[in-house]
């Protein structure tokens, strides 16, 4: 049952089978009810056809009883006395009566027909003065039918009665019962209940074994997705990928789907370990230079060089907290939802830097609501590496400006520098880049700057992008989004 052919394949088989077997008993019920509707009819007609004789005043002894093995047939009075049967009928259930011996009376004839007198004169006289009897008459009501049993010729069958009421020409009135035997209708509904026994099991067996090959064919692209995927995850090999079917189903969607995870995976497996050997490679550097300074100041503490070790020692600091930064938001940190006045934090962040080579000068219309949603001090510091950046590479004019921008607000950083190449514009925003290979480390920072500033912007919602700035340097643009 673990299995999901195993699953598939009971269920449709139970779905089936369900079905089947309703459908098999309606199939069961319509046939038995149209073929009691057919001994209906055909027991009806038997009974008008005596009730129509006795309605006539044909005398009890000559009715004439056809067919009396497949409709036998009995009349009853008014008090439930048998006046009249077929003549092999024994026996009989279901009419009400089980006597089929007639009554000494009535077997002599109560009705007599015409001209059976003794004096042919009298006869006519009786007709001359209107005291013969009518026509009796049969009875239009629908009749009532029921299921018995008759002993007809030695043998025992079920029936179906009809019975239908006929009043003789001088005025007595009469039941007639007449069969129709039920023996067909039990075989067709015999034949018929065993030919779907025998073959709902084999249809069963068919739907479970196609359910479980058609699973089975269906399925085999997943387990070779499974077995490579397992081959995976033991080898550690990220560059492998799972097969795709050539069929367009869902299947084939989710090996596409696999593929692209993997994909996704082995990039960010890579960009992880580069980023530690690059992370590596940037601690090192003034890690060696402290060392070395302590160690020469131990030997000769005359040759201290205290400012270069404080300089690095903020250097690693800085590095440090950059990395720490970098760790958290690609834990999935939260930027959290305070509102943020983006005009009052540029001045804010400028308004502090008076370390600066260069002013930078501040462009915020008054009275203006820049507000946005997040971390101010992400936002500060977004702020703060996109200053350092231009006052790196600016060689007189740094300038920053906040403004409404459809639905959201833009602070533009601008530097009248070198700017940035078109074709360097993505990649300056990758972490340990340096444009300028031969720029000193402790100039160029560590590379993560423009980095920290892109994910902080994108965790708000916003974007960060470089152009060309009207000064011909590098225009940073900063993008974040007003509160819904």
């Amino acid at each position: 049952m673990r299995s999901v052919r195993a699953r598939a394949a009971i269920g449709a088989t139970l779905v089936v089978a369900v079905a089947l077997v309703a459908a098999g008993l309606a199939v069961l019920l319509v046939l038995q009810a149209n073929l009691i509707d057919q001994a209906d009819l055909q027991a009806e007609v038997a009974a008008r056809e005596v009730a129509g004789q006795l309605a006539t005043g044909t005398p009890y002894d000559e009715l004439e009883l056809d067919d009396e093995e497949d409709h036998p047939v009995q009349v009853t009075d008014e008090e439930g006395r048998t006046v009249v049967v077929s003549k092999d009928l024994r026996a009989v259930t279901g009419t009400g009566t089980s006597g089929v011996t007639p009554v000494p009376s009535a077997s002599a004839g109560a009705s007599p027909s015409p001209g059976d007198g003794e004096d042919g004169d009298d006869d006519a006289d009786d007709e001359e003065d209107g005291s013969r009897p009518g026509r009796g008459e049969v009875s239009s009501d629908d009749p009532d039918f029921s299921d018995g049993t008759a002993t007809v010729d030695g043998t025992t069958a079920d029936y179906r009665f009809a019975a239908v009421e006929a009043t003789t020409p001088d005025g007595v009135t009469l039941t007639v019962y007449a069969g129709a035997p039920l023996a067909a209708e039990q075989e067709a509904v015999n034949t018929v209940r065993g030919a779907m026994l025998t073959g709902l099991p084999l249809l069963l067996v068919v739907v479970a074994g196609v359910t479980w090959l058609v699973t089975r064919r269906a399925l085999r692209p997943v387990e070779g997705i499974r077995r490579e995927m397992a081959a995976i995850t033991a080898s550690e090999d990220l560059a492998r990928r799972v097969p795709e079917p050539g069929s367009r189903d869902e299947i084939a969607a989710l090996a596409r789907t696999t593929n692209e995870t993997l994909t996704v995976l082995e990039a960010s497996v890579e960009r992880q370990r580069r980023f530690v050997a690059d992370a590596s490679h940037e601690l090192r550097s003034p890690i060696a230079s402290l060392r070395t300074q302590l160690e020469v100041a131990e030997a000769h503490p005359e040759l201290l060089d205290l400012p270069g070790a404080v300089a690095d020692t903020v250097r690693l600091q800085v590095l440090a907290a950059d990395l720490l930064l970098l760790a958290r938001l690609d834990a999935g940190e939260k930027p959290g939802s305070a509102t943020v006045e983006l005009g009052a934090l540029v001045r804010e962040e400028v308004s502090q830097r008076t370390g600066d080579r260069i002013a930078v000068g501040v462009e915020v219309p008054q009275g203006g609501a820049f507000e946005v949603n997040g971390s101010r001090g992400q936002l500060s510091r977004v702020i703060g590496n996109l200053l350092d950046n231009a006052q790196r590479h600016a060689e007189g004019s740094v300038a920053v400006s906040v403004a409404a921008d459809g639905r959201g607000v833009l602070v533009e950083v601008r530097d009248d520098g070198a700017g940035v190449p078109e074709d360097e514009r993505e990649r300056i925003f990758e972490r340990f880049v340096r444009l300028d290979d031969a720029r000193s480390r402790d100039d160029g920072g560590a590379g993560l700057g423009l980095a920290i500033a892109r994910d902080v912007a994108a965790r708000h919602g916003g974007t960060l992008t470089v152009d060309r700035a009207a000064e011909g340097g590098a225009a940073f643009r900063l993008w974040l989004p007003r509160p819904a």
